[in-house]
């Protein structure tokens, strides 16, 4: 019954938190402290020789080091050293970094936004889209701007709800927070540009590796939930048209769902990059559009949500 308490009630409760609260501003947040030591490890050692295994020593350190901390953390509240008061201690906690962990809400909030400000005006859409994208968003057209934050949707769904509860299904909060270090990485020196090739080398790797069947899923789910099950041979054709091993599955899940296009050139870092287009129906994307796409992703997430707690019934009731 234990087991059960600690696996299932912190997964309920931090999902439920996100639910109310999304990624709370005035809170300090994990996510930030580790872009601080990232920020801080590239600039002491992306220069000079050996780029590679600098940063590649820096992401596994950072990696193994989140995991191994909470770790600790995690079996020293839950040993059974004070009895009831302590499970509630672990509980609560390990509540609270699930809730750190996904992104659901927040992700959903700032789709929703990126469509009214477009509405408004174009430049209003271009500075809301630029709080979500990696991209150079000085010129982008109202099309584009409504794509990039459909595009993102459909990765981050994959990024901040799906894989989060996929590595808390496999190893518990340790392999969700250090899931979490991994994605990070990845956001901040996985780039395929002078400055970062060889140093965030190791760590997009280790992404694409983080990331491998939570995107697939993440795609399986999209398209279970619209209930348009025809489209799993679109997502085979075009989940491969993208730079990224994962991120495409997502994408052509929603485009196949949205019957729209994703992809094309965009400007990273003052360089353009050229992206295969998922999808062939390069239709004008509107406000309806969005209301779709992030009803598809609640029931995405509601349906994961609930396959989490299948799989943790039955892990801690064996028959």
């Amino acid at each position: 019954m234990e087991k059960f308490l600690y696996l299932l009630i912190p997964l309920c409760a931090g999902w439920i938190l996100d639910k109310q609260f999304g990624d709370p501003s005035i809170l300090p947040h994990p996510v930030v402290f580790f872009g601080r030591m990232i920020a801080s490890g590239e600039q002491k050692f992306n220069h000079g020789d050996r780029r590679f295994w600098k940063g590649a020593m820096m992401s596994v350190t950072l990696i193994a080091g989140t995991f191994l901390f909470s770790l600790v953390i995690c079996s020293m509240l839950s040993a059974k050293i004070i009895g009831t008061l302590q499970l509630w201690i672990y509980i609560i906690v390990a509540s609270i970094f699930v809730f750190y962990c996904l992104a659901g809400k927040t992700l959903m909030k700032e789709v929703r936004e990126v469509f009214h400000a477009c509405d408004r005006s174009l430049e209003n859409g271009r500075r809301q889209v630029s709080r979500i994208v990696g991209r150079d968003t000085s010129n982008l057209s109202g099309q584009e701007v409504r794509t990039a934050a459909l595009e993102t949707l459909a990765e981050n769904m994959s990024d901040g709800v799906i894989a989060p509860l996929f590595w808390y299904m496999l190893l518990g909060i340790p392999g969700m927070l250090a899931y979490k270090m991994i994605n990070t990485l990845d956001s901040m020196i996985g780039y395929r540009n002078e400055r970062f090739i060889m140093f965030g080398r190791l760590a997009a790797r280790i992404d694409d590796f983080a990331n491998y069947i939570p995107a697939r899923l993440t795609a399986l789910l999209m398209i279970l939930v619209s209930g348009k099950w025809s489209l799993f041979p679109f997502v085979f054709k075009y989940g491969k048209n993208h730079l990224s091993p994962n991120s495409g599955y997502p994408e052509a899940a929603l485009a196949g769902i949205l019957n729209c296009r994703f992809g094309g050139p965009h400007d990273y870092f003052g360089e353009t990059v050229d992206k295969p287009y998922i999808g062939a129906n390069d239709r004008i994307l509107a406000t309806q559009d969005m209301k779709n796409a992030i009803r598809n992703a609640q029931y995405t997430e509601l349906l994961a949500i609930i396959i989490c707690i299948a799989v943790l019934c039955r892990l801690s009731f064996p028959a």
